[in-house]
């Protein structure tokens, strides 16, 4: 009897151990998904007289656990305050990571943080070593803390002062978008997104600023901070080749989509507004398609080019180890350079007098191949089951996949089945497109021989 108690436990132990830090991760996050799908879906996360379907409840919990802000119901008329402060908690927990919590978690209780749950952070944040993992999980909490809470002080003294609302209200209010917009979740309490601050600059620049740290990488801020004491200190300042990559490319998508809203509404929306309001609707919608969610305007009143070039974007999303999704911008970046090279004759990728990896570019290709793969058959699947265009069902596709919120407003008129579709992509959009190539993946042994090489034709 020992002997097969024995043999038990020794097979659960074995089993335990082959659940890679992966799978654990995929699977907390659709553990909080179910537990935010049940939560959402009890009476006093409601308002009186309003009931949520299942798949209503899931598809909304979610969004919130991948911060894409796509909504089937009207956050305002559906939720109480309680289900508010639930949501809240959804967006934090989902935007800065499952780890970062279990870190704080850790730390608070003195454990020692092992091998195995740097490598769950390894695989949350989307890093390639284990060197500073703790120190990166808090002063990501550390970063989120901080910029959420100014923003929720600028907001709430701004509701306060200028619209005349009450302290508690003006308060949920404050505090509630200021999270969503960090974690770049694009869920609102207004009913219209910001349409109603179209002219009001102070909120769409804190938005802004919220938007940009989310997305731009936590590494990416770290290294900043890291300058900056160095710089105090008198010492030598020095930026990564990732960092330098990730900023300009950023940088460079905004500023393309900047010019774009201005160059194909000019003569279009945009015509009648004064240049400053021009400005700041094309820099803020550029800006929240990085992965904000957010909206000055109606979606709708774009023309196609717009509304196409806003799929791109969506599709490339934020920066790695941030509150975004899509492709990433170090894999466009990558895809880019890679162009360029080939175009230039050269066998191999430098930047910055550094020469990349042959596996980061096999990286990025490959994450580019199954990311229009899955894009692609996302939107013919949605064709064939829904009566929408092509151009709403691919922008509504792409928000999904790059956790944008971006909306043209067919998302509660989808089908059960199209609803579900959008979930998975949403879930894929939170774990990335490298999660899902290896959370199935088995280890095999290197390839201890070689056949002969031969060339085929390309092209």
């Amino acid at each position: 009897m020992e002997k097969q108690k024995s043999i038990i436990n020794k097979n659960l132990v074995n089993t335990k151990l082959r659940i890679s830090p992966l799978q654990i991760i995929a699977l907390g996050y659709l553990l909080f998904a179910m537990l935010g799908t049940f939560l959402i879906s009890l009476p006093f996360s409601l308002n009186p007289g309003v009931r949520l379907s299942f798949i209503d409840a899931l598809f909304t919990a979610t969004s919130a656990i991948s911060v894409t802000g796509l909504t089937v119901v009207s956050t305002k008329e559906t939720f109480s305050p309680a289900g508010g402060v639930i949501l809240a908690f959804l967006l934090q927990f989902g935007g800065i990571g499952i780890m970062t919590l279990g870190t704080l978690v850790y730390v608070l209780r003195g454990n020692q943080i092992s091998l195995r749950e740097r490598l769950m952070i390894r695989v949350d944040q989307n890093q390639t070593t284990l060197q500073g993992m703790v120190y990166l999980m808090l002063f990501i909490l550390k970063v989120a803390l901080l910029l959420e809470l100014l923003g929720a002080i600028i907001l709430t003294t701004h509701f306060l002062n200028t619209y005349q609302l009450p302290f508690s209200n003006a308060l949920g209010l404050g505090v509630f978008h200021s999270i969503s917009g960090f974690t770049n979740a694009g869920f609102d309490l207004f009913g219209n997104s910001l349409q109603d601050f179209q002219h009001d600059y102070l909120v769409q620049s804190v938005i802004g600023l919220l938007l940009l740290a989310g997305a731009i990488g936590f590494p990416v801020l770290l290294e900043t901070y890291s300058n900056i004491i160095s710089w105090r200190r008198q010492r030598k300042i020095r930026f990564s080749l990732y960092t330098k990559i990730t900023t300009i490319t950023f940088a460079a998508l905004v500023i393309a989509g900047f010019f774009m809203v201005l160059f194909t509404e000019f003569s279009g929306y945009l015509a009648n507004m004064p240049w400053h309001q021009k400005i700041s609707v094309a820099l803020f919608q550029s800006l929240t398609t990085r992965n904000g969610g957010f909206s000055t305007i109606d979606i709708n009143v774009f023309q196609q080019a717009t509304l196409l070039f806003f799929c791109l974007l969506m599709f490339i999303g934020a920066s790695p180890s941030s509150c975004g999704g899509g492709i990433r911008t170090t894999t466009f970046a990558v895809l880019v350079l890679s162009l360029v090279s080939v175009l230039r004759g050269r066998t191999s990728v430098k930047v910055f007098r550094r020469e990349l990896f042959q596996e980061d570019i096999m990286k990025a290709l490959t994450v580019f191949f199954l990311a229009v793969m899955l894009v692609s058959i996302a939107v013919i699947a949605l064709s064939a089951i829904e009566s929408f265009s092509v151009t709403e069902i691919l922008f509504e596709v792409c928000s999904a996949f790059g956790t944008t919120g971006l909306s043209m407003g067919i998302t509660p008129e989808l089908s059960t089945t199209g609803k579900s579709v959008i979930i998975f992509l949403m879930f894929i959009g939170r774990i990335g497109i490298v999660s899902l190539l290896l959370l199935f993946k088995k280890r095999r042994p290197d390839d201890r021989y070689h056949y002969v090489k031969e060339h085929i034709i390309i092209g």
